[in-house]
């Protein structure tokens, strides 16, 4: 096997590499002045177990044209077997029809993908896990919580409450929970799908005097942690800790978290941020080596 980090995973590739004691293959990359991507193979490929490597985040429509270039490329100059990993799936929300006449955009990223030639799919925390169903190759979803886990158990966390700000992101922090053996439950979150307002209701947590992690698969901007971290420093909290997979952090999402009370934001390097504490290499060089 050989590694391909795309220009948008540079780091996290190269960690992957490392991990599995393998080649690493450089892509040199650029653009034209008038915007264009221009990619490239720094070495042969030809009969390689290939596994590519390459998030969507920032600027997505661009990252995922150069994901559909490199897969082709590879396949084109003799790759014998392409794993797409891509740590972030934008458009990974997009993957019901929530009013008439919408686009499914997930289904047809992902149907690109295998059109481009890729032969086996991976990602890491997929907003919903029923959209690899589209596949009809072997694609998997990765779970970061056991590396979100291990990072807070060497926080020193007071009585932690694991808070997830919606019923939809209760697996992680269920997971998280029982991985270090604390409580764990979750607010509901409701969007208007016309405007995207987010109002953020919730139960009555004990948080007093308690670090509470508030979990998520990702963050954007940063609307649905602040709601959630307004309501349990009201009830208390000594701490609040805002984790999540994928650290998009939109406009002014870190200080908006802040001023409503988070006291520190944690994010992986599925998407290369200045909050990417927690490394997913490991399990993804982990997942691959079953391939």
């Amino acid at each position: 096997m050989i590694v391909v980090p795309g220009p948008s995973s540079t780091k996290l590739g190269g960690k992957v590499a490392e991990i599995l004691g393998v080649r690493k293959v450089d892509v040199e990359y650029k653009n034209f002045p008038d915007g264009e991507s221009y990619l490239r193979l720094s070495e042969a490929v030809s009969g390689e177990e290939v596994a590519l490597i390459h998030t969507t985040y920032p600027h997505p429509d661009k990252r995922i044209l150069e994901l559909l270039l490199l897969i082709n490329t590879l396949k084109d100059l003799g790759a014998r077997h392409i794993t797409a990993v891509v740590p972030y799936m934008a458009y990974a929300r997009q993957d019901s029809r929530f009013r008439e006449g919408e686009a499914i955009s997930i289904n047809t990223i992902f149907r690109l993908i295998e059109g481009a030639g890729a032969d086996e799919f991976i990602t890491v925390d997929v907003h919903k896990e029923f959209s690899l169903k589209v596949f009809g190759i072997e694609a998997k979803n990765i779970r970061a919580a056991e590396a979100i886990a291990e990072y807070l158990r060497g926080m020193d966390l007071v009585r932690p409450y694991i808070l997830s700000p919606d019923r939809g992101a209760l697996k992680i922090a269920q997971s998280i929970g029982e991985r270090l053996g604390a409580e764990y439950g979750n607010f509901e979150k409701t969007r208007d799908r016309i405007s995207g307002a987010i109002t953020v209701k919730g139960e009555r947590v004990e948080a007093r005097g308690r670090d509470v992690v508030i979990a998520d698969d990702l963050i954007s901007t940063g609307g649905t942690i602040a709601s959630a971290s307004k309501i349990v420093k009201g009830e208390g909290a000594r701490r609040v800790i805002a984790v999540c997979t994928h650290p998009l952090l939109v406009g002014d999402a870190l200080p908006k978290m802040r001023g409503a009370g988070v006291d520190e934001v944690i994010g992986t390097d599925t998407i290369e941020s200045e909050v990417s504490r927690i490394s997913v290499a490991q399990l993804i060089a982990k997942e691959l080596s079953k391939s």
